[in-house]
């Protein structure tokens, strides 16, 4: 398995990403367009970087210094238990609260106030599971 965040792993992502229509179709419905940043919490900026178009990405690969809508960070063990466990709502909401998953873009209040949002965002952690 390509390191979490290698370049490899983001076009994976990706590819996963596009292949789930609980998140690609639902984002598309919604004309989501972004690009998100993944990386750790003691990195200056983030590793990997995705570009979503009207709900599908279209480029994956690594962080350079794109202008972000989004930016994840959390530790590398944090990562890797939403990886294997996988993350829900609840679960979610007390990673950002204890700020185990930071936001360092984007509105996190605002995303998950809107469910055509917050349940696709749900669902990419669901995707990383299959990388």
């Amino acid at each position: 398995m390509a390191e979490l965040f290698s370049p490899e792993w983001m076009q994976a992502f990706g590819e996963r990403w596009n292949a789930e229509p609980e998140l690609a179709d639902a984002l598309a419905k919604i004309h989501f367009s972004s690009v998100i940043g993944y990386g750790f919490t003691d990195a200056p900026t983030p590793t990997g970087v995705m570009a979503i178009v009207d709900g599908r990405v279209t480029c994956a690969g690594p962080y350079k210094g794109q202008v972000l809508n989004w930016d994840l960070r959390a530790t590398p063990q944090h990562w890797q238990d939403w990886i294997t466990k996988g993350l829900n709502m609840m679960g979610l909401s007390m990673a950002y609260m204890t700020r185990k998953l930071q936001f360092r873009v984007g509105d996190y209040t605002a995303m998950i106030k809107d469910p055509r949002m917050a349940a696709p965002f749900i669902k990419s952690f669901a995707a990383m599971s299959k990388v």
